[in-house]
């Protein structure tokens, strides 16, 4: 294994390694990590994968594997999926694959400097966002929340900080005012492993050194919870549009109506010129479709699903519930406390 040269901070290996000889293992779970994964299986000895435990999923509570490893095991590259990459028997599993450098993309934990100090390239990351904004766990949501019309992928050096590493490279992209977080998760899934293979030959070489983060512009996103995904029509329009893109589709934006949770799929902002009046969360059907008066404009209500039902176009959906149009939506399920 090479060793890191003193002189140079620990960013680059006293022998420089040319990328065909490069030992890489890969820490990433779900999909957003495949494409980044299938470049580099192509390009590199990837000699090992890590990723997270299969885990229970779905009504039959039927045992899945993680994406990542379904494609492991489909180019016969081995699997290690420890609870906890922590510890000596993991420490001696990630050495035994003598890498000489790390790629993570969404792998899922926070790795700690005795993992990190491993590889002598260190660990690269693929993260969804333009550092140092939108640090943690879910970029994407925070830049969809946050109505961002610029994001971006960056491919940084981990340090034991929160996506606080030096940076090797970033590349910009434009966010549709309607683009879901499913569809700008597949676009910088994409856009980062393109970057990262770009990047990796100089890194690798000696010829591109990884620059300290911008101190100003920080903001940071924890993890997305369910509660988070519930619409307060009090809220602009805007907002709640927001909402539902980050939230879309995984864990979906959602609102009561007759005690029953409706998922909003997909919005749309609209300025119907004769709204009948009525107060926040009120339906009222234009041109055909549902929308929605919220404390500050209107959301039109593109794609919903009640629950256990399919996903339907909103129109279709009040043409078979005519009640639906007139009903006042709310935040709260029966029993909560007001």
């Amino acid at each position: 294994m090479r060793t890191p040269c003193p002189s140079l901070d620990h960013d680059v290996p006293c022998d420089r390694i040319a990328p065909v000889d490069a030992r890489v293992v890969f820490l990433g779970t779900p999909e957003f990590a495949l494409p980044t994964l299938e470049k580099l299986a192509d390009s590199y000895n990837v000699v090992g994968v890590v990723t997270q435990p299969d885990r229970e999923s779905g009504r039959g509570r039927r045992v899945t594997m993680p994406p990542v490893k379904k494609l492991a095991l489909e180019r016969s590259i081995p699997v290690y999926q420890p609870r906890r990459l922590r510890g000596e028997d993991a420490v001696a599993h990630l050495k035994s694959w003598a890498p000489d450098v790390a790629v993570v993309v969404a792998y899922g934990q926070i790795l700690r400097p005795s993992v990190l100090d491993i590889p002598p390239f260190g660990f690269l990351n693929v993260h969804a966002s333009l550092l140092p904004r939108w640090r943690g766990a879910s970029p994407i949501q925070g830049t969809l929340l946050a109505g961002d019309t610029t994001t971006g992928v960056t491919i940084m050096k981990l340090d034991p900080g929160m996506d606080t590493g030096p940076i090797l490279g970033m590349r910009e992209t434009p966010v549709g005012p309607d683009e879901t977080a499913g569809e700008l998760e597949a676009r910088l899934s994409a856009l980062g492993a393109d970057l990262l293979l770009e990047l990796m030959p100089a890194y690798l070489a000696g010829d591109l050194m990884p620059q300290p983060q911008p101190e100003e512009g920080v903001t940071v996103i924890h993890r997305r919870r369910k509660a988070q995904a519930v619409l307060d029509w009090s809220r602009s329009a805007g907002q709640l549009h927001n909402q539902v893109r980050a939230f879309s589709p995984d864990i979906g934006a959602y609102t009561y109506w007759d005690g029953v949770r409706v998922k909003v799929l997909r919005s749309e902002l609209v300025h119907p010129a004769d709204a009948p009046a009525g107060g926040s969360g009120t339906v009222f059907s234009w041109l055909g479709e549902p929308v929605v008066v919220t404390g500050d404009g209107y959301l039109k209500l593109v794609y919903v699903q009640m629950a256990g039902k399919r996903p339907m176009d909103g129109g279709a959906f009040v043409r078979g519930r005519r009640e639906f149009v007139g009903a006042r939506l709310s935040s709260q399920s029966p029993g909560e406390p007001a």
